[in-house]
């Protein structure tokens, strides 16, 4: 991620309700509630107030120009989100769990059990903090469970779809 000129490695995993979020190798413990499209943060003892616009995120009233890489793979269980490319090395064969990537509603499935998928082919699309965000397939693949249903909702890391 690039934040106003600065190039970061940032890593966001949930934990027990909250995230633990590693950037450039030094892990925090954030709490994030979102209400009115608003978003709060509790990082140790420290509250912030953050909203997005665009490319902007605003922390504290303070704008800060952000743009996120393409993602690099997690692992076997690694799926793309819409703005995500395929870069090199990443692994295109196996197994793959389609994961939530933060709380949300499972807004539309756009597969069912049996279809064959190409890569970056949208499986699911989730509404999480106002936004409708497309889960698409990493590799070619053929979908063997739907485990999300339409108009529900899910938990940061619950599995959606199942690709073999």
């Amino acid at each position: 991620m690039d934040a106003n000129g600065r190039r970061y490695a940032v890593e966001v995993t949930p934990r027990d309700g909250a995230f633990l979020v590693s950037i450039d190798g030094r892990e925090r413990e954030v709490d994030v509630k979102e209400a009115g499209g608003v978003l709060s943060l509790l990082i140790g003892n420290k509250s912030y107030v953050v909203s997005i616009a665009g490319s902007t995120v605003h922390v504290n009233g303070v704008p800060v120009e952000v743009s996120i890489a393409p993602l690099r793979p997690l692992g076997p269980s690694a799926v793309e989100g819409s703005s995500a490319g395929t870069g090199a090395g990443q692994r295109t064969e196996g197994p793959q769990q389609v994961t939530a990537p933060m709380p949300g509603k499972i807004v539309k499935l756009l597969v069912k059990p049996g279809d064959r998928v190409e890569p970056r082919q949208g499986l699911v699309v989730v509404e999480a903090m106002k936004m409708e965000n497309e889960l698409r397939a990493r590799a070619a693949g053929t979908v063997k469970e739907v485990r999300a249903i339409e108009g529900t909702t899910v938990e940061a890391g619950a599995i959606l779809i199942v690709l073999e």
